[in-house]
């Protein structure tokens, strides 16, 4: 079922939402183009590096599946293993969850820059129209930044509040940025098309 709304985009996932590996052979290029697809309005550039790539429960349940496929696993307990591994990233009602990327097309101008950028997922922020920014919470599962260097893949959350949730869903505006010394930029106004899918992860 596609997330097509507020609940669907919220749901945790059970082994009731995952098709075996046979079916799953059967439809997976049909339904990675409908991923992809839905990911375009949940992708965020923060200038010419970074990326914000926001999740849901269909990208996870994307992710879920093609990581059984690709280990082979259809045993109870690793699908459970999976699952209780990747429903953290799926947002609860109250806040947006994205993988944060920083991409750089030569691996000797990604590893200088990371040296420079040690902090920055600590540094990211969303602010809704009206309201002060939301620093995003990094890394809740473990530690991916070292003192020589921050990595290129963190895990972010932003907690919104009742107010700022009920103003995404009443269509104001939202911006999102990174306020690093190293890396400093912002997006004032987020497309309406990704305002819109951001929206259905909020509840209300």
């Amino acid at each position: 079922m596609a997330a097509t709304d507020s609940v669907a985009a919220t749901r945790k996932l059970t082994r009731d939402h995952l098709m075996s590996l046979e079916e799953y052979d059967r439809v997976r290029s049909g339904f990675r183009a409908r991923v992809m697809a839905h990911k375009l309005n949940r992708r965020v550039a923060i200038g010419p590096h970074a990326t914000l790539y926001f999740e849901d429960e269909l990208t996870i349940r994307y992710q879920v599946q093609e990581m059984l496929r690709a280990e082979r696993i259809f045993e109870a307990q690793g699908i459970e293993e999976e699952i209780g591994t990747y429903n953290p990233l799926i947002p609860d009602g109250r806040n947006w969850k994205a993988t944060f990327m920083i991409e750089y097309a030569q691996e000797s101008d990604r590893r200088t820059a990371l040296s420079r950028m040690v902090g920055i997922e600590n540094r990211v922020w969303a602010r809704v129209a009206g309201f002060d920014r939301v620093w995003a919470i990094a890394d809740e599962d473990l530690d991916r930044s070292t003192g020589d260097k921050t990595s290129s893949v963190h895990f972010l959350r932003f907690e919104l509040d009742p107010a700022m949730a009920r103003a995404v869903k009443s269509g104001v505006a939202i911006s999102m940025g990174i306020d690093h010394v190293a890396y400093s930029h912002s997006v004032e106004s987020l497309p309406e098309a990704v305002r819109a899918a951001l929206s259905l992860d909020l509840a209300g």
